[in-house]
């Protein structure tokens, strides 16, 4: 039973070792990544996920005012009615804003049935009512 026991022990001091050597390595490579100037997943993005929508501001991870909110309901409802029938990628290129900061209008002009939509998941076409 010790020698079990022992073994054991023995796997797991091993994992831990590993682990710590492992975590060491992507703490290095991230602060060498942020000293080059950007992260490495940054410097992969493809052309199209780059140019789908271009940022005018838009901070995604921050709180917006509900007067925000409200303008860009606006836009977005009249960008909808002069051009029926597009994906929420397209809608965001053509506004140019982010497809996530687009979620909550979008949402809230569906819940006030000014906006329908057609189709599922990506598939997803909206029409001004």
């Amino acid at each position: 039973m010790s020698n079990i026991d022992d073994a054991i022990r023995e796997a797991v001091e091993l994992f831990v070792v590993q682990l710590k050597d492992l975590m060491q390595r992507a703490a290095l490579e991230s602060v060498q990544a942020a000293l080059n100037g950007g992260t490495p997943a940054a410097r992969r993005r493809t052309k199209a996920a780059s140019s789908s929508a271009p940022s005018l501001g838009y901070d995604t991870s921050s709180k917006r005012s509900p007067a925000e909110i409200a303008a860009l309901n606006k836009k977005l409802h009249a960008y909808i009615a002069k051009h029926p029938g597009l994906r929420i990628e397209k809608i965001g290129a053509g506004l140019g804003v982010p497809t996530k900061a687009l979620v909550l209008p979008v949402k809230r002009l569906i819940g006030d049935k000014k906006l329908s939509r057609k189709g599922q998941k990506r598939a997803t076409v909206y029409f001004a009512h």
